[in-house]
């Protein structure tokens, strides 16, 4: 079982490492391995014994996850979003709660097929977003372990 508390402690002990990491990464060096570095965090991490991102944040659901949510469960597009999701201040739609509402009690997804692709790409570990998006990245990494996995391993490129 994954200690929260220890991925944040881990976390706030190397905030400024990682920070200096994706202030002097060498984009180029770093975008051709960064698959290779998501994929071994994905097999040393289990997802399903922490499910931080499900429990603590939302992800945007945009107009194609929206349609395919609704289409998955049945209902209308309306009724997805009134039920269950309010615009933000960016004017995002994002859930109403948290936990996530489709967040099942052992920490699986009941919409796990069809989950809105924020979800499906975090933390974006095998992406270029995950070095252009600094913020982000860091918020991230201070609550999951494939984030820091990633960063700790591109400390020196």
């Amino acid at each position: 079982m994954t200690d929260l508390h220890k991925v944040k402690d881990k976390f706030e002990k190397n905030k400024s490492i990682y920070k200096k990491t994706l202030d002097r990464v060498n984009i180029k060096k770093a975008i051709p391995i960064l698959d290779e570095l998501a994929t071994a965090a994905y097999q040393k991490y289990n997802c399903l014994e922490c499910a931080a991102c499900c429990k603590n944040f939302s992800p945007r659901f945009k107009a194609p996850d929206i349609k395919r949510i609704s289409k998955y469960m049945g209902i209308k597009e309306t009724d997805l979003m009134n039920a269950h999701l309010h615009r933000d201040e960016d004017g995002d739609y994002v859930l109403n709660q948290k936990p996530c509402t489709f967040l099942n009690a052992d920490n699986t997804c009941s919409i796990y097929e069809v989950r809105p692709s924020d979800c499906h790409r975090f933390p974006y570990a095998d992406e270029d977003v995950f070095l252009k998006r600094k913020e982000l990245t860091m918020k991230n990494a201070s609550f999951c372990m494939i984030a820091q996995h990633v960063l700790d391993g591109l400390k020196n490129v």
